[in-house]
């Protein structure tokens, strides 16, 4: 079997919208009532996802999830007196930002030899709480093989879980055993810290990872206070890399120490507040980027074009090229309908280690299904929706529409 990294993309959703729903989110709070471009955030993900094809040779996606959740929509008796952000809940196409999908353990770190997914609960925020049931059928589907994958219940729901947002992976090679690092919150000033800590340790338990190479560390609670609702905010892993800032954890050194227990070859890249400071890496989201490894083994950095706009992050990027690090690309790239709601590029993917053969082709990206997936994108998703269209039934046909449009055309109809 032939292991190597899969991106799952979410497509953005035709709903696409800025209601400022997600508290502690600083970019989805200063975008609360802005019109949004679903037609232009979709195809800006779709180019990403293109890019990332190209450079790699295999690329994942999955669909938008049903909107307006009209279940959800009854359990809120919405009547038209209910706050705004009530009423937009139903409507969030916050299920695009895949990181928060599941948490993955590939074949190599368990113990039976099966890649091991749960989707999170979600629980914090009531517009993501809706997510999970669909999202596991989206993964039962495109996961379905019994012999490579198992996909659990999400964790009890007074456990908070937020998925591979907080969760990180260290290996000399995708297809190697790998340390698996839960990064769990306790507090965050003003903001709520969504990973609970029992909630990691019950899916190390449940994906039966061997303790020894199963870590535990605490985010940084001024980073969650500062905006870094997730640790993918503040840092992220890469085979044997750790690229990270040096505020990311509640205690840096401790968490450095750890992991070199368990993954002696550790390579960590640290960018010091004294380059670029916590709140302009949260603003710019340099570490919610993707690293990735090119197939001549040199490691790149895909960042939101924000951080060329930053003169503090594009000096440290720079920088880092001209010496000898693991990172030798920083490549951006235009998410900035994303990035407005708080979502940079890794947001936008979920990572699955397994062989290719082995996922739903449906789930799978080329260039005419490409083309196709645009298509139907310039031809169905709204141009813009402004903040009075949500919950309107006019928007609801046309968002209902679109997506059924897009399950036809990829012959995904069993997910209407």
């Amino acid at each position: 079997m032939s292991l190597v990294e899969i991106n799952f993309d979410g497509i953005v959703g035709p709903s696409h919208n800025y209601a400022g729903l997600s508290l502690g989110n600083i970019a989805s709070a200063a975008h609360a009532g802005d019109p949004s471009y679903p037609r232009a955030a979709a195809l800006q993900g779709l180019a990403k996802m293109r890019g990332n094809l190209a450079r790699l040779g295999v690329q994942g996606f999955f669909v938008p999830l049903p909107r307006p959740n009209r279940a959800l929509q009854a359990a809120l008796a919405l009547d038209g007196s209910e706050p705004p952000q009530l009423r937009a809940a139903p409507w969030s196409a916050s299920a695009m930002w895949t990181a928060n999908a599941a948490t993955v353990s590939p074949a190599p770190d368990t113990a039976d030899g099966k890649c091991h997914l749960t989707p999170a609960n979600l629980v914090t925020m009531l517009h993501r709480a809706q997510e999970w049931p669909d999202t596991r059928r989206q993964l039962e589907l495109a996961f379905a093989s019994r012999d490579h994958f198992v996909i659990h219940d999400p964790v009890p729901p007074s456990l908070g879980d937020e998925g591979a947002a907080n969760h990180m992976r260290l290996c000399q090679s995708h297809a190697d055993v790998g340390v698996e690092v839960f990064v769990y919150g306790k507090s965050g000033g003003p903001f709520p810290a969504r990973q609970h800590e029992q909630a990691s340790r019950l899916i190390a338990r449940a994906h039966r990872l061997a303790p020894e190479r199963t870590l535990f560390i605490e985010q940084n609670p001024a980073a969650i206070a500062a905006g870094a609702f997730h640790n993918d905010v503040v840092a992220v892993a890469n085979e044997r890399v750790l690229f990270t800032h040096a505020e990311a954890f509640a205690d840096q050194e401790a968490a450095y120490e750890a992991i070199r227990r368990a993954f002696p070859a550790l390579e960590v890249v640290e960018v010091p507040a004294s380059a670029v400071s916590l709140d302009e890496a949260i603003r710019t989201y340099l570490f919610n980027a993707q690293l990735l490894t090119l197939p001549s083994g040199e490691m790149a950095l895909v960042v939101p074009e924000e951080c060329r706009e930053s003169p503090a992050v594009w000096g440290w990027c720079t920088a880092m090229l001209a010496g000898n690090g693991p990172i030798r690309q920083v490549i951006p790239v235009d998410v900035r309908q994303s990035m407005a709601n708080g979502g940079g590029p890794a947001c936008l993917r979920l990572r699955v280690v397994c062989d290719p053969a082995t996922v739903d082709p449906r789930f799978l990206l080329d260039e005419a299904k490409a083309d196709r997936i645009a298509a139907v994108i310039e031809a169905h998703w709204p141009e813009q929706i402004d903040p009075s269209d949500i919950g309107t039934e006019p928007l609801a046909r046309s968002v209902i529409a679109a997506r059924q449009a897009l399950l036809e055309a990829l012959d995904l109809a069993a997910l209407g």
